[in-house]
């Protein structure tokens, strides 16, 4: 009896330290490592990181991305379906491999379900959807783009750490002028051989001490037209084409300006500042009775908000479904359009350099306002029932987005901070006045920038101020200098997204097709350095040209 006790014991304590070693095993599974390394470290989760990383491993190289997002892509999986895309003839490489995914998933039967492919137009305003002869597709939803760069992940075995923020006050430890780790709030390190930030704001750019500008630069900084300042200019489409009437109570002064309107006197043309254009989220709408979500009313609504917009439709103004750009699937992809729309002008001069906290703050604001924005144009006595009638149609998008309401994840960072680099890219190079040295891949789209301020004009009036859209002529290329820090700065990081360049000249080059065209030329950069044991300011460019050439990337506009 005393052996039986004894052998069930000996089994109890076996079979329970046995259990606690699987459970331990399947903790530790869970558990992050606390420190990483890797040849390439790309920090950030948008399209451009993604493509960074996939050309890392193309180019043997072990890659790790560090991401601030729990969903990869940026805004080409956050709601901007309808593609920027200019001239397609100059995305290449990786890019376009990303644009025939697209189209590989939309010739699938089963990836249309709210509307038949053949129902599905091909054009909206100049933009093809499908291009059946390049086997690309342009225009798509926000759920198919965030598959593709899952399956650019998943084919190529990265690993991403995701939801991992960069400890921007002490997470970035130099050594000799070079980046030898970086470190998140949640304390993990990781050390690498390169970096890229590939992020909407510069966050590991600025935090290595590297030089940037933020905001608008005089036009005599770099003798540019269309920089600085740019009131009552024809070049600009959204801005209040009637009298509109500023105060609280209209022709009373003293009853205060409606909401969003700045007091400051708008100063002379071509002057510099730190404003930064406006941002809005682009909203995916949808008008299937079976997939439509009814606008919310936002928790800190206030219809006065929104007195301006009531103005404007008083006038008669019907333009404001005018950028509900159909994607697939009876969705929209919905921009800003018009004097007083989706961007929330003014609502993000701090937001480049702000904390993680109040940048929290700004997108709350801005989703705030947004939701207020549709919600009064859908229930609101002010708006007259054709206005309302027309929007209840409309609604969000039920299955996209479906972790967070159906809103979208990413707040559309039209600029933020632009690295100071070794060259920077104006007016001048990207409308071919100029010729770039070293190219590393091209743009085309015009330079648009959006509103800046919104002001009182010296007949007391209200106005729009710093809308840009200016056509070009030809693509033009990029300078490799322009994703490369100053040597004095830092020798292993590249900046494909926060790029070397004027406030007017990355109003063409922030496309999303350009970032993913950057962020595969500067891991490729990064491939280089690492096999030759050099700076990125000094591997051979003969070498990298050969490289990109290779890879599908197009450098240069062949006539």
């Amino acid at each position: 009896m005393k052996n039986h006790v004894f052998v069930s014991k000996v089994f109890l304590a076996g079979w329970m330290a046995c259990a606690l070693f699987f459970t331990g095993t399947e903790l530790a599974a869970k558990i992050k490592p606390r420190i990483y390394q890797a040849d390439i470290v790309v920090y950030g989760g948008t399209s451009a990181a993604v493509v960074a990383a996939v050309e890392a491993v193309h180019s043997g190289k072990s890659v790790l991305v560090v991401s601030p997002d729990t969903h990869l892509g940026g805004l080409s999986s956050g709601g901007l379906g309808f593609t920027d895309t200019g001239n397609k003839s100059v995305i290449g490489g990786l890019a376009r491999e990303f644009y025939h995914r697209v189209w590989k998933y939309y010739n699938d039967s089963s990836t249309w379900k709210w509307e038949k492919h053949a129902e599905f137009g091909n054009k909206g305003q100049g933009t093809v959807a499908m291009d059946g002869e390049n086997r690309t597709m342009w225009i798509f939803e926000p759920r198919i783009a965030e598959r593709v760069f899952e399956d650019f992940v998943k084919e190529n075995n990265i690993r991403v750490l995701r939801n991992e923020w960069l400890d921007r006050s002490k997470g970035v430890r130099k050594v000799d002028g070079r980046i030898a780790s970086i470190k998140t709030l949640s304390g993990i390190q990781i050390s690498g051989k390169m970096f890229i930030d590939a992020t909407y704001e510069g966050d590991l750019m600025a935090a290595a001490g590297i030089g940037y500008f933020v905001g608008r630069e005089a036009g005599t900084v770099y003798n540019e037209t269309y920089n600085g300042v740019q009131a009552d200019i024809k070049e600009r489409g959204h801005f209040f084409k009637v009298p509109i009437d500023p105060y609280k109570i209209p022709g009373r002064k003293e009853s205060g300006l409606l909401y969003g309107i700045s007091p400051e006197p708008i100063a002379p043309n071509g002057t510099g500042d730190k404003k930064v254009q406006a941002y809005c989220f682009r909203v995916c709408m949808s008008d299937h009775p079976e997939n439509r979500v009814p606008f919310p009313k936002p928790e800190k609504y206030d219809p006065s908000n929104y007195e301006l917009i009531a103005r404007v439709l008083d006038t008669g103004w019907m333009e404001w479904f005018a950028k509900y750009d159909r994607i697939p699937n009876r969705k929209t992809d919905t921009n800003n359009h018009g004097p007083f729309s989706s961007d929330f002008i003014g609502g993000n001069y701090d937001y480049p350099e702000a904390s993680y906290d109040r940048r929290k703050e700004i997108i709350a604001a801005h989703e705030n306002y947004q939701k207020g924005l549709l919600y009064f144009l859908s229930n609101d006595q002010r708006v007259s029932e054709e206005v309302r009638g027309k929007m209840r149609k409309w609604g969000l998008a039920a299955d996209e987005f479906t972790d967070n309401g159906n809103w979208p994840r990413q707040l559309y960072i039209r600029e933020a901070r632009r690295m100071t680099g070794v060259f920077v890219t104006t007016e001048n190079e990207v409308t071919n006045k100029r010729e770039v040295p070293n190219p590393v891949g091209m743009g085309s789209y015009g330079m648009d920038s959006h509103n800046i301020q919104r002001y009182v004009t010296s007949d007391e009036r209200v106005q729009n101020e710093g809308d840009v859209q200016v056509k070009l002529k030809l693509p033009y290329s990029i300078s490799y200098g322009s994703i490369v820090p100053k040597p004095t700065e830092c020798t292993n990081l590249l900046v494909p997204v926060c790029v070397s360049a004027s406030h007017i000249a990355f109003g063409s080059i922030r496309m999303e097709p350009v970032f993913m065209i950057l962020g595969q030329s500067a891991a490729q950069a990064a491939s280089l350095a690492i096999d030759n044991k050099q700076s990125v300011q000094n591997i051979s460019y003969k070498m990298l040209e050969g490289k990109l050439l290779e890879r599908g990337q197009i450098l240069v506009k062949k006539e």
